[in-house]
C-alpha cells in the first residue's frame, strides 16, 4: 500500500513499479528455439535500464542497468550513452556508490557512497572510477546522508539528512523516536558545511528545490508519524539566514520547484480525506494563500520538477497509462506520451544553468522491460534496449485496457492479460489481482505479476477500484472509510465482467494481491465464497492495531481513533469475520515487515487455523514488506503456483 510523498505508504505506490522488483516462478519450458510462457529464469535475467542523469553538454546519459538471479539481491550496474543511442559504455562503479548526477564540469559523479556501514556524501571523478580510487571530495554526517541536490550554479550541494548523532549499535536496546530531517549545505569542494534552517527539523524526502539563483530553497515538511494523529504540511524558504514560512496546509503534500522565473513555488497537494496528493497548487514566495490550479483534473498529478531553464515537468497518472505535462502560465498541457505505455517517473535533465537542455525519459510497456528514451524531432525514441533478445523468446501473450460498469454504476478501468496461446472462446481459470496503494494504480508496463500468473495459464485482471490514482478527485476519495465496502465492490466487479466476457470459468475463480492488495484479498474471502483458491501477501486484517504499529501514518483510511470508535475499525477487519471464510487462503509475508506488521499475517492466520479452516502461512527470514533476496521471491511464486494448482485445479 503506498501513499505518495507523504510518507504514510504502504509499499506498493503503484503495482508495476513494485512489481518490477518481484520474482517469478518457473513453469514447464518448451522445446529449444521456441517461445514458451514468461518464467521464472526468464525474470532472473531479464535485464531493465533507468535514466539517472545528463551530463552537463548534453552529450552522455548515466543509466542504471538492473537484474535478478537465483539468490541475493538484485544487480545492478551503471552505463553511459550518447542521446543518439550511439557509444554505449559501462561504467565500473562499486556497489556502494549511487551517482545520483555530474559534477558541473561533467568530469565527475556526485552521490552517496557508504562508508563505516552509513551512506554519506562523495564525489568521484570519472577517470577514476574504473580504478575505483577514494571519492576526490566527501563529506561524512553522523547519521548519515538520504539524499543530495546541486544548485543550478553548481557552487553548493544540498544535503538532506538526520541532524542528531545515533546510539552507537546496541544489540541490547533500540530507542523509538520521531523520525528527523534537516538540510545540511556545503560548498562544491566539500568545504564550509553548516545545517541550514534548523528549526526544519521534518523535511519531506525530494521536498528540496533550489531557487533560480542558487541563494535559498523551497523546503517542504510534514508533521512526523509519532506524535501527531493528522497531517499538516509547511512550505518555507531557507537560505543560510533561516527560514520563513511561506504557507501551511492541513493536508498533505510532495514534490516542490520554484515557477514563474521564481516568483512562486509549485508542489501537490489534495483536497481529498485520503491525503494521497493529487493536484498542482502554487503559493506566492512571499507568502500567501496556496491555490489548487488544477481543480478540475481528470487524473492524477503525481511528481514535479523544474530544471535551471524554468521548464516545469508534471507527472500526470490517466488511468493506466500516464503522461509528462508541461507547466506554463498555470497551466497544464501535454509535453510527452510513451506510446501503448508509459514513463517511469519524470524527465531526467542537467541542473545546472550551464547545461545544455537535454532530456532523458525511462519509458516500459507491456511486451518490454524499462528502457531509457530521449526526445527526437518526431518524438521520443528509445535509445537502449535492454531485455529485448530475452524478450523475443518469450511468448507473452495479448494485454489489454477494459473498461467496464459494476453493478453500483461505477465505470471502471482495468487491465486484463491473457496467458500464451490464448484462444478466444474458450473459458480458462482466471485471477483477480487488486494492486497496492490503496492510492495507486496498475500502470501498462511489463508486470511480472500478471505475466507470471498468465504463464500458469491464467487470464489476470488488475482493476482499478475506488480509491485508484488517475480517475480525479471524487474516485481517488470515494474510498475513504469505505475500503472494504465500495473498493470490495469494485474488484469483485472485475471477476463478474470477466465471466461475462466469456474469459473466465465461473468454477475455478482465484484472487490474489500483496499489501493494500492483500487486505482486499483476505476481506473479500470473509465477504463472498466464489473463489475457489486465494492468496494473500502482507495485508491488512485487523485495523485497529495496525493504525499504530505500521512504520508510516495510515489515517487516510480512517482519520477517527481506534480506540474511542472501535467499531469503525472492526467493520472491515478480516480477523474479526474469519468463522465467514471458506475459501483455501495461502498467507505470506516477511517476517521483519514494518509497513504491515507480521502478527497481522499471524493474527489471521491463528484465527483460522483454530476454526478449521484451509489455510497455510509463510513467512521469509529478515525480509521486509516484500522479500529483498531472489531466492525469497522466487519461492513466494513456487508457493503461490503450488497453491493455485491444488485448490483451483
Amino acid at each position: 500500500m503506498a501513499k505518495g510523498g507523504r510518507g504514510s505508504i504502504l509499499i506498493m505506490r503503484s503495482a508495476f513499479a513494485v512489481f518490477l522488483l518481484f520474482a517469478t516462478v518457473s513453469s514447464a519450458q518448451t522445446g529449444p528455439g521456441s517461445k514458451h510462457p514468461f518464467t521464472a529464469h526468464d525474470w532472473a535475467i531479464l535485464h531493465s535500464a533507468r535514466a539517472a542523469a545528463v551530463s552537463p553538454d548534453g552529450k552522455d546519459i548515466l543509466y542504471q542497468v538492473s537484474f535478478g538471479g537465483e539468490k541475493g539481491p538484485t544487480n545492478h550496474e551503471w552505463h553511459l550513452i550518447h542521446p543518439d543511442g550511439t557509444d554505449p559504455r559501462k561504467l565500473e562503479l562499486s556497489q556502494d556508490f549511487h551517482p545520483a548526477g555530474f559534477t558541473p564540469d561533467g568530469h565527475a559523479l556526485y552521490g552517496t557512497y557508504k562508508i563505516n556501514d552509513l551512506m554519506q556524501f562523495a564525489v568521484f571523478p570519472v577517470e577514476s572510477l574504473k580504478a575505483r580510487l577514494t571519492p576526490s571530495v566527501a563529506v561524512l554526517l553522523p547519521a548519515g546522508v538520504q539524499s543530495v541536490v546541486a544548485s543550478p550554479d553548481g557552487s553548493r550541494y544540498s544535503i538532506l539528512a538526520d541532524p542528531r548523532t545515533p546510539e552507537p549499535p546496541s544489540k541490547v536496546h533500540t530507542v523509538v523516536e520521531p523520525q528527523q530531517t534537516s538540510l545540511y549545505v556545503v560548498n562544491a569542494d566539500g568545504t564550509g558545511g553548516k545545517w541550514w534552517c534548523q528549526d526544519l527539523k521534518n523535511i519531506a524526502d525530494g521536498a528540496i528545490a533550489w531557487s533560480p539563483d542558487s541563494t535559498s530553497l523551497a523546503v517542504g515538511s510534514q508533521t512526523p508519524k509519532i506524535g501527531f494523529h493528522y497531517v499538516h504540511s509547511f512550505i518555507d524558504v531557507c537560505s543560510a539566514s533561516g527560514s520563513r514560512r511561506v504557507a501551511e496546509l492541513s493536508n498533505s503534500t510532495t514534490g516542490i520547484a520554484f515557477v514563474n522565473g521564481g516568483k512562486d513555488i509549485a508542489f501537490l497537494s489534495t483536497t481529498t480525506s485520503v491525503l494521497t496528493p493529487d493536484h498542482l497548487w502554487t503559493v506566492p514566495v512571499s507568502g500567501g494563500e496556496p491555490k489548487d490550479v488544477t481543480p478540475k483534473l481528470e487524473g492524477s498529478a503525481e511528481s514535479i520538477a523544474a530544471d535551471a531553464h524554468g521548464n516545469v515537468w508534471v507527472l500526470v497518472n490517466r488511468g493506466v497509462q500516464n503522461e509528462i505535462d508541461s507547466f506554463r502560465d498555470n497551466e497544464l498541457n501535454l509535453a510527452y506520451r510513451w506510446p501503448d505505455g508509459i514513463t517511469q517517473g519524470l524527465p531526467i535533465f542537467s541542473e545546472y544553468v550551464s547545461a545544455a537542455p537535454q532530456l532523458a525519459f525511462t519509458v516500459a510497456d507491456p511486451q518490454h522491460s524499462a528502457n531509457v528514451a530521449a526526445p527526437q524531432a518526431d518524438g521520443l525514441h528509445k535509445i537502449t534496449h535492454e531485455g529485448d533478445d530475452d524478450i523475443a523468446k518469450i511468448d507473452l501473450g495479448t494485454v489489454r485496457r477494459v473498461h467496464w460498469t459494476s453493478k453500483q454504476g461505477i465505470p471502471l478501468e482495468g487491465i486484463v492479460t491473457f496467458p500464451a496461446a490464448y484462444q478466444e472462446g474458450r473459458k480458462y481459470p482466471f485471477l483477480v489481482l487488486p494492486h497496492g496503494g490503496p492510492e495507486a494504480n496498475d500502470l501498462l508496463g511489463l508486470d511480472p505479476f500478471a505475466r507470471t500468473i498468465a504463464g500458469f495459464g491464467y487470464v489476470v485482471l488488475q482493476p482499478e477500484y475506488r480509491g485508484s490514482t488517475g480517475y480525479g478527485t471524487e474516485f481517488l476519495d470515494a474510498i475513504y472509510q469505505h475500503f472494504g465496502d465500495r473498493a470490495f465492490q469494485d474488484v469483485d466487479s472485475a471477476t463478474d465482467y470477466a465471466i461475462a466476457q466469456g474469459w473466465a470459468d465461473p468454477n475455478r475463480l482465484a484472487i490474489f494481491g500483496w499489501s493494500a492488495g492483500g487486505f482486499m484479498t483476505s476481506w473479500t474471502v470473509t465477504q463472498t465464497g466464489r473463489y475457489r483458491a486465494a492468496i494473500e501477501g502482507a495485508g491488512i486484517t485487523d485495523w485497529g492495531s495496525f493504525m499504530w504499529t505500521s512504520d508510516v501514518q495510515q489515517i487516510d483510511y480512517d482519520q477517527r481513533w481506534p480506540a474511542r470508535d472501535p467499531e469503525a475499525f472492526r467493520k472491515f477487519s478480516a480477523v474479526d469475520f474469519a468463522d465467514k471464510v471458506t475459501t483455501p487462503l495461502l498467507i505470506e509475508h516477511g517476517d521483519a515487515d514494518r509497513r504491515v506488521p507480521t502478527y497481522q499475517g499471524q493474527e489471521f492466520y491463528e484465527a483460522l487455523a483454530a476454526q478449521g479452516k484451509t489455510v497455510r502461512f509463510v513467512t521469509y527470514p529478515g525480509s521486509p514488506h516484500f522479500p529483498v533476496l531472489w531466492e525469497q521471491r522466487l519461492d513466494v511464486f513456487r508457493e503461490i503456483e503450488a497453491w493455485l494448482k491444488k485448490y483451483n485445479p
